[in-house]
């Protein structure tokens, strides 16, 4: 079971939901970076569960413990490793159905494949997995800012069928943070909220999409072929639990156009490099970056644990009904933005190291 990504900056989780907690290792970390514990703190408390009434009641403080790799405040070079216990785990409240398969959950795929499975909240499968995912990515987000002032940030653009426009250019954390949905638009946050509440109500859940941006993103990051950067953020956000689609600039809605409509010219840039008119490639060109805003949107289902009754089969093969107990988030919409962040900050730390390789070694003497 591989549980590792990147190839200089390297990241390995470990960890069950309902086990003695979860973590993170980040091998390739370069030495002498400033680290501030605080800054992985505040990723961690916006994924969190609990942090507000649109959220699972689960009642962790997610307190991240550093354990190595960090000597007054700046980083070793060493693997940092990263712990959060597990403080709210109530295994047994999935006692009773530990002999079905819940509906699109892993349980079935996982047992097909391993022969066993933990059964206590599914395990690896679960999102509180990301814990590890958004402590390393809080590490690559000082990195890239303070070695390449990049900056990456994420919000929520569609709650079922209410969609927000925002405007990539302006759109800020705190408009972000502003509201509970992560919805920078106001009156659609307060939409979404209606309407995610309505469906807690209802014993149901929603999906949507989430859009991020990665601003002032040095071109040449990314590679021609099999290691594309839009391939590789799209392996990224894909990985992260109930994503199931991925765009990257016009993503779907350019096959609507034509060449002559979706082509970005080429314009002098100010500051001597080129730049383009418009960016329907979303930052990246053959698979390497272009110096404009990286552009993505994951969409992801709907909370597959519902607190409504649903028809499944046991481990006998025969037909049960399933009353999903516990807490779960109605919509994973609102928590989801800090991981997309950390995935888009880890494939953007993993490729800018590798990047650093290549301007440094001069062939031509």
């Amino acid at each position: 079971m591989s549980s590792s990504t990147g190839q200089l900056f390297r990241v390995t989780t470990f960890g069950e939901s309902h086990g003695g907690g979860i973590g993170a290792v980040v091998d390739g970390c370069p030495p002498r970076l400033p680290l501030d514990e605080e800054m992985i703190q505040h990723d961690l408390d916006r994924r969190r569960p609990g942090q507000s009434r649109l959220t699972t009641l689960r009642d962790e403080a997610d307190k991240v413990t550093i354990l190595s790799g960090l000597f007054e405040g700046r980083t070793l070079g060493s693997p940092i490793a990263m712990l959060v216990g597990n403080t709210d785990a109530r295994p047994n409240a999935y006692e009773d159905f530990k002999d079905m398969y819940r509906p699109s959950h892993a349980d079935y795929t996982t047992e097909a494949k391993y022969g066993i499975r933990n059964w206590q909240g599914g395990g690896r499968a679960s999102a509180r997995e990301t814990i590890g995912r958004v402590a390393a990515g809080a590490i690559a987000r000082q990195l890239l800012s303070t070695a390449a002032n990049i900056e990456v940030l994420a919000w929520v653009c569609q709650v079922g069928t209410i969609t927000a426009d925002v405007d990539l250019a302006a759109v800020t954390l705190a408009d972000v943070e502003a509201d509970a949905t992560r919805c920078p638009s106001p009156e659609h946050a307060e939409a979404m909220t209606e309407a995610i509440e309505a469906a807690r109500r209802d014993g149901n859940s929603l999906g949507g999409i989430v859009e991020c941006v990665a601003r002032r993103v040095p071109p040449g990051l990314g590679e021609p072929v099999f290691d594309k950067l839009d391939a590789d953020l799209a392996k990224a956000a894909l990985s992260l639990p109930a994503a199931k689609g991925f765009e990257i600039g016009s993503g779907f809605a350019g096959v609507t156009m034509t060449g002559r409509e979706h082509n970005d010219s080429f314009t002098p840039g100010p500051d001597g490099q080129p730049r383009t008119a418009t960016n329907r490639s979303g930052g990246v060109q053959g698979g390497i970056s272009n110096g404009e805003d990286i552009v993505i949107r994951v969409g992801f289902k709907p909370t597959a644990t519902i607190a409504s009754a649903q028809e499944t089969v046991d481990r006998d093969n025969n037909p049960v009904t399933l009353a999903a107990r516990g807490r779960h988030d109605p919509c994973v919409l609102p928590r989801a933005v800090p991981m997309v962040e950390a995935q888009v900050l880890l494939v953007l730390a993993d490729h800018w190291l590798r990047q650093q390789s290549v301007d440094v070694v001069d062939c031509e003497g």
